[in-house]
């Protein structure tokens, strides 16, 4: 499948601002299933962008720094990927949970692709007794990797209320937990907690599910906006598996993948700091299109 994503942020600010220094992790990062084939970036009305390291997870990072008074800005991210990715089936030589739980402390493989950084809170995912108490009947040692995997996000799909007003973007797993309810980062946040307290390596996925849906198909939560998951590595041989708690679903075609972290800090796609006085106000537009077959 190929997808044409386009998505807009929009900073309407209180009073003049004079500097800006933003970072933005928009485009879709290369990562098995899907490719990246073209990709722009526009800033308006001003603003300066180099590329930079990404100082923690996997992401594409650019710097963009505003240095003269705007009371607009106006960011655009037109990407076009390549999409091939199947829905896993669970298969009786995958690991069991204890086994991956052994695997991921075993690995050195280097760098914020591997597993082992995975594996310990983070500092908007901590450890949480009530969360793990509550995941753990899912995540069984014993049980196949793959299988503990999706009945705990279809648990939380089952289980919680999507409520756009219920949460913040600071509202923590507890927070969200308490109440049963919450959006895609809230239950993302939820899972990972669940899976770390079993020994279990867990990133954040941030990214976007396309907004039409194949025919006769339901429209998936998430669509017209950022979407955020959770990725469950599954040993060497599975690697990193997609499971969606938000739908109840894993991680396929429908899903591109724009950056990967510990939590949602570490790949936000905006953040940085502004100098000026007054509130802003931000709004945000996705739109993720298949297109026909035969487009290349």
């Amino acid at each position: 499948m190929i997808y044409d994503i386009r998505h807009v942020t929009r900073f309407d600010y209180g009073s003049t601002v004079k500097f800006a220094r933003c970072n933005l992790r928009l485009q879709p990062i290369d990562w098995p299933g899907q490719r990246l084939t073209d990709y722009r970036l526009t800033v308006e009305p001003v603003g300066r962008v180099t590329p930079a390291r990404a100082e923690a997870g996997l992401a594409n990072v650019t710097r963009l720094v505003v240095d003269q008074p705007v009371r607009t800005l106006t960011i655009e991210s037109v990407a076009r990927l390549t999409v091939d990715r199947l829905v896993p089936v669970p298969d009786a030589t995958d690991p069991t949970l204890a086994e991956v739980a052994q695997l991921a402390r075993d690995s050195r493989e280097p760098g914020a692709g591997g597993p082992a950084g995975y594996l310990y809170p983070s500092p908007l995912i901590p450890l949480d007794p009530a969360i793990a108490d509550w995941c753990a009947p899912d995540l069984a040692p014993e049980r196949n990797s793959l299988e503990g995997g999706i009945a705990l996000a279809r648990r939380i799909q089952r289980e919680f209320a999507f409520d756009a007003d219920a949460t913040l973007v600071d509202t923590t797993p507890a927070q969200a937990f308490a109440q049963k309810r919450g959006v895609c980062q809230d239950f993302a946040q939820i899972m990972i907690t669940g899976l770390r307290a079993a020994g279990l390596p867990a990133a954040y996925a941030s990214g976007y599910i396309r907004t039409i849906p194949p025919p006769g198909q339901a429209r998936l939560v998430g669509a017209d906006a950022t979407h955020a998951w959770v990725l469950l590595w599954c040993g060497p041989v599975r690697g990193w598996v997609g499971l969606d708690p938000t739908n109840g679903i894993w991680m396929a075609a429908d899903h591109i993948v724009v950056a990967v972290g510990r939590d949602y800090g570490e790949i936000a796609p905006v953040d940085g700091v502004v100098l000026g006085s007054g509130a802003q106000k931000m709004d945000v537009s996705v739109d993720v299109l298949p297109l026909p077959e035969g487009v290349a």
